[in-house]
Parts: structure tokens; sequence; C-alpha cells
């Protein structure tokens, strides 16, 4: 099973610089909540993440596990701030204490648009960009290998816990262990498994640094990649641009209120 979520695709968003994407998922985090209406959330993920997602032919990918992210936490963002937002003035459906506000329904669709943003935009940066090409980019642009191996490692980081979780579980089936199909029955059976899973993850975590310091990780002499990511002139000027944008967003609504 792989390591990694990253889609091997053949697309104009896969080739570029590992660097311009993260610069652009985080002018994109940053609009979105310097800007404190729905619309400005709205307005990124029609205009920028969905047709990245089209062009990456990872648009599938993206709805599935962003919807398993996603589904749950908006379902109880709308009970929660529709339900008993304080302040809510217009009522559109009372049962008790509880009661159902538009107020509370549009705080509710703005912090959720944020979080869809976010959600969404970090996926895509996951199923387009390999963690080895990310980590050759960032040292690339004279970043520590120390920190780009922790950014870089963070995209492995779910994959690589899924994997060892299913292995886990696997192992155990075969020695006989049924899983239940009640949900209940079925958290109790799994629970024993999390003592494996997580000294796994401990001992993975000692193998990696044992290997890292054989291949002089830590060594500060300059170092040569052996598949140089591609970058461009148009890629460079981007990497300023989109954090001016970013912090013209942030100026104009925090210092005249004007968005």
């Amino acid at each position: 099973m792989s390591s990694t979520l990253y889609v091997e695709r053949p697309s104009a968003v896969h080739r570029l610089n590992p660097v311009t994407k993260l610069v652009a998922l985080l002018c994109v985090i940053v609009v979105v909540f310097a800007i404190p209406q729905w619309w400005a959330s709205g307005a990124v993920l029609l205009l920028v993440i969905v047709p990245a997602a089209v062009i990456s032919g990872c648009g599938g990918a993206l709805a599935r596990i962003g919807g398993q992210i996603l589904l749950p936490l908006l379902v109880v963002l709308v009970l929660v701030q529709g339900l008993t937002f304080p302040g809510g003035q217009t009522v559109l459906w009372r049962w008790g204490p509880l009661a159902l506000t538009t107020e509370g329904l549009m705080f509710a669709a703005t912090i959720g648009a944020r979080i869809v943003v976010l959600v969404l935009s970090s996926v895509l940066l996951v199923l387009t960009t390999h963690p080895g090409d990310l980590m050759s980019a960032l040292t690339e642009a004279g970043m520590s290998p120390r920190f780009a191996y922790i950014i870089s490692s963070t995209l492995q980081l779910i994959p690589s816990f899924r994997a060892r979780a299913d292995s886990i579980l696997l192992a155990q089936q075969a020695r006989g262990l049924a899983v239940p199909r009640n949900p209940v029955r079925r958290l109790g059976v799994l629970m024993p498994l999390l003592a494996p899973l997580v000294l796994g993850m401990f001992t993975d975590v000692e193998e990696r640094s044992t290997a890292m310091e054989a291949r002089g990780f830590g060594s500060t002499a300059k170092r040569t990649t052996l598949t140089p990511v591609r970058d461009s002139r148009a890629q460079k000027v981007a990497r300023w641009v989109m954090p001016a944008v970013a912090l013209l967003a942030v100026v104009l609504q925090v210092g005249w209120g004007l968005l």
C-alpha cells in the first residue's frame, strides 16, 4: 500500500514547482481567513481550487477524500452554530431551548466555507505533489534539510498511519479476530489495536532517524540533487505576486475594512 496520497498525472498542476504550490496554499489560507465573508471563500473555491482539480485530473480523489473529512465537520458545525448561536434574532425553527436562526446559519456558512477551502486546498497539494519533489524543491530554495523533511513528511503521515493500521488489522484478522458490523461493538474490538499502532509509529520514527543519520542528513555541506525539480521565471515571479496579493487583502480588511 502506498505511503502517500500522491496521484501521478501528466498535468500542468503536477508539473508546477512544489514551492509554487506551497506558497499558493499559504496565500489562499491567508486570504480566506483575512476576509470574514463567506463569498470570499466561495470565490476561491470556484475560481482556484475547482479549476486546479479539473486540470490536474484529481477531482474524483479530491471529492472522495474531502467528503470523508468535511462531511462530519460541516454537519456538526451547522447543528451547533445554527441551533445555539448567541445573539441570533431571525428564528427559522424552534424546539424548546434550541432555535435555528438565520444569523447562526450565516456564521456556520462563513466558518464552513473557510474549512472547506483549507481542507480541499491542502488535500489537492498532497494529491499533486510528490513528497520527494517537495523536499528537493525546498532544499534547493535554501531551506534547511531538517525543516524540509518535516514539511515533506507531513504529506505522508496520514497515508502511512492508515497503511500501518490496515496491516495490523489484517494480521489480527488472520489470527482469528472477528470484526462485527455493529459500530459500537466494532469500536470495542478495535481499541486494543491502538497500542501496536502507536508503538509501531514510534519504531518507524526511530528507524527513519537512524537511516537519516547514516546518510549524513545533518551535514552542513552543500548538497546536490539527483533529480532537479523544474522551475521557471514565471513561477518565481508568481511566488512574489501571490504573497503580495494576500498581504493586500489583509491590509484592506484589517486596516480599512474595505472587503
